[in-house]
């Protein structure tokens, strides 16, 4: 009999690759996606759909005795929100009710992976160093303190878990990240201010699969942060893009005062509709953090992650992916 693995917020861009790199491990997939959720991407798969109530404890108790999950990958968040007590509720709190209800309930659970965030530590001021699984937590903004809580309400539970933190999610589905792409390959290329960065990424892939291969580590108890390996300057990505789609593009950068002004008018405007900017004063402190870089040697060692995309050929993908759907 196959094991049986939930799959928390499926229908998300994480999600979905998620769920392809469970099934190549021959794992009986389940969804835990919402009743409103988009899942035509999934009509040719061989998986169930369940849709948990992260805010009722009983309810989540029963729907896992009547799984009977072996492991849970949760995936489910939110990466935008219009208060930090929004944030705290669902990326936090919801956390806490699932592993409550894992605790609770009568399975046999052998473990639990979180995927977070690298946010949840926050960047380095000093341009010469990176992060380590010895860096102090100093979140920037509400979303990575919300992260933080997921990861402190997971290590209070007695259940057997593992957290990963990636850094800047990219691939094909991603609609954030996917803004840059859209705007070089109209020969724009924008920065906020000219301070020296260094950053890193990882390949939505990569991650699913070293999400998959946390489950069956031998490794519990321990939290791992996820890159593809490299340390990239801030015009990486863009020189990247550029190079797949032989663009040219007009390079400029924008003081920091004028765009957080911008951010601040763009929140009052999407609070109108109760919705929250791609940009806003909070996102800038992450988008314009020093360093962002990391040390995956742990992960490498315990989980065995070796990273199959960098840059440069998990751009090309990417884009392909993108052309396929018509995006660009």
């Amino acid at each position: 009999m196959k094991q049986k693995v939930l799959i928390t917020g499926a229908s998300g861009f994480i999600g979905l690759h998620l769920v392809d790199a469970a099934l190549d491990a021959g794992l009986d997939v389940y969804t835990g996606i919402r009743k409103t959720s988009n899942i035509a991407q999934f009509s040719e798969y061989s998986i169930t759909h369940t849709y948990p109530d992260y805010g009722d404890l009983e309810s989540l108790e029963k729907e896992l005795e009547l799984r009977q999950y072996d492991y849970i990958i949760h995936a489910a968040g939110v990466t935008k929100a219009r208060s930090e007590a929004l944030y705290n509720s669902i990326n936090g709190e919801y956390t806490f009710n699932l592993v409550r209800a894992a605790v609770n309930a009568k399975i046999s659970l052998q473990k639990i992976v979180l995927i977070s965030s690298l946010a949840s530590i926050g960047p380095l001021n000093e341009a010469n160093s990176c992060i380590t699984g010895d860096t102090l937590p100093q979140p920037v903004t509400a979303y990575g303190r919300s992260k933080l809580l997921a990861e402190l309400k997971l290590k209070e539970s007695g259940i057997p878990w593992i957290i990963l933190r990636p850094t800047a999610v990219y691939g094909p589905g991603e609609k954030d990240i996917f803004l840059v792409f859209k705007m070089i390959s109209r020969g724009v290329e924008a920065y906020i201010g000219k301070g020296e960065q260094k950053l890193s990424f990882v390949y939505v892939k990569d991650l699913a699969r070293v999400a998959v291969k946390a489950l069956f580590a031998p490794a519990s108890r321990e939290d791992y942060n996820i890159t593809d390996g490299h340390a990239y300057s801030r015009y990486a990505l863009a020189d990247t893009i550029k190079a797949y789609l032989n663009k040219k593009s007009l390079r400029f950068h924008l003081p920091y005062t004028a765009v957080k002004g911008v951010a601040a008018v763009m929140e009052k405007l999407y609070e109108r509709f109760n919705r929250t900017a791609v940009v806003n004063r909070e996102k800038l402190l992450e988008l314009t953090g020093a360093n962002w870089t990391c040390d995956i040697s742990k992960a490498r060692r315990e989980l065995g992650f070796s990273p199959e995309y960098d840059l440069k050929n998990g751009v090309k993908e990417t884009i392909d992916w993108y052309k396929q759907q018509r995006w660009l």
